[in-house]
């Protein structure tokens, strides 16, 4: 998963809140102009289609009725990569001189810290709709940032709790050394222990590293019940470690990085049962099919209604704020999201709007409502479990939460 909650520890000054502004933001044309900076390449790519057909879904509801400021949205889609390239910071620099309102990015946690201060500090809105470190709940934003996803306090929880629930009294975990996967793990292990479970082995790694035996040893000499994996793409190359140390005994648990289709990368039977956390509501059948309608190859619909919903905020802050200046949308997205009349759709909310009615938007991801760190207050968590072709079974089991 494109580093969907990576980043390092950068974020120690208080955030100014979500609707302070405090940026020097470039003035309004009178075009709501949105760029993407999500994973086409990189360790989290396989969670690019979605979020990218998420995008398009919202951007053809928007531009269908009408538009925004009664002119059609725009929309440049540019490639993150990931922490091992400056990907992130060229697609950046390339959408602040086409002189966007509205930057949705980046997946990973750690990019997006890697280039939060440059967007930031051009006075542009950020929207993630999939960073989940606890990092950004305290950063000082200029009150610019957002995101659509919920901080890892909560999937940490439901990871803990689903954890001590399935009967494991002593837990292993496999951690990406990054604020995304330190930062979940802490948070599990918090309500492991909460629970009466013990975290006997916690051990870090590097995502570059060329093997993981090391690692997975480490954890094979702690004799866990369990072992919850917690980073990104590499779990590729850890799995058949764990299977080689005769580790597949264990309960294995899988998180919102590395919760991914692997029917074609391990034999049949390697995940059979095992179970992981996502962050997000259910993705209904009528939105998978229009999402189908605009990537027929789609196969993971990770992250994109979140995609989606952050788009659609941002039209409507525009819309309501009555500019597409950036910092007087940083203003209206969180009057937006909550306090109003409610209403779930992209038109319904735009008539309400020129009727002169706040407006609650409550999204395909959930109630949103965002606070004044630009987190959602309150959000869903799913629990997922693989089948025998190491694909998820659809029957999904989702937990809402505050944050």
């Amino acid at each position: 998963m494109a580093l969907s909650a990576c980043g390092d520890d950068k974020a120690d000054t208080p955030s100014t809140g979500a609707t302070s502004g405090g940026a020097a933001a470039q003035a309004g044309d009178g075009v709501l102009k949105i760029g993407t900076i999500l994973p086409q390449t990189g360790s989290l790519a396989f969670l690019g289609p979605p979020e990218f057909a998420g995008v398009d879904v919202a951007i053809k509801e928007i531009n269908d009725n009408g538009g925004v400021l009664g002119k059609p949205a725009q929309i440049q889609e540019l490639d993150s990569g990931d922490t091992s390239t400056d990907i992130a910071t060229q697609s950046v620099n390339k959408l602040l001189t086409d002189k966007t309102d509205v930057i949705i990015g980046a997946a990973s946690s750690s990019v997006s810290l890697s280039v939060i201060d440059k967007i930031t500090g051009a006075g542009v809105v950020q929207i993630s709709p999939a960073n989940t470190s606890t990092a950004f709940t305290t950063y000082n934003d200029k009150g610019l940032y957002f995101r659509t996803a919920p901080p890892d306090t909560l999937q940490g929880r439901v990871l803990g709790d689903l954890i001590v629930q399935d009967g494991n009294a002593n837990v292993g975990m496999l951690v990406l050394n990054d604020s995304y996967g330190t930062g979940l793990a802490e948070n599990a292990k918090k309500e492991i222990e909460s629970g009466g479970g013990k975290v006997v082995a916690s051990v870090t790694y590097d995502p570059k590293a060329a093997d993981f035996s090391g690692e997975v040893g480490q954890i094979k000499t702690a004799n866990p019940d369990a072992i919850a994996i917690i980073g990104f793409d590499e779990t590729k190359k850890i799995v058949p470690k764990l299977v080689e140390a005769g580790l597949k005994n264990k309960k294995w648990y899988f998180v919102d990085g590395n919760i991914a289709d692997y029917s074609k990368d391990f034999p049949a039977g390697t995940l059979n049962g095992y179970k992981g956390t996502q962050p997000g509501a259910e993705t209904k059948a009528d939105f998978k099919q229009r999402l189908l309608g605009v990537n027929k190859d789609l196969k993971d619909f990770n992250y994109a209604v979140e995609s989606y919903d952050a788009v659609i905020l941002a039209a409507l802050a525009a819309e309501e704020a009555g500019s597409d200046n950036p910092a007087e949308i940083a203003k209206h997205l969180t009057t937006v999201s909550k306090g109003g009349e409610k209403c779930t759709a992209y038109k319904q909310c735009l008539d309400l709007i020129k009727a002169k009615k706040d407006i609650d938007y409550d999204g395909l991801s959930g109630p949103i409502s965002f606070n004044d760190a630009g987190d959602p207050a309150e959000a869903t968590i799913g629990v997922y479990t693989y089948g025998p072709d190491n694909k998820l079974l659809p029957t999904v089991k989702y937990q809402a939460g505050k944050i």
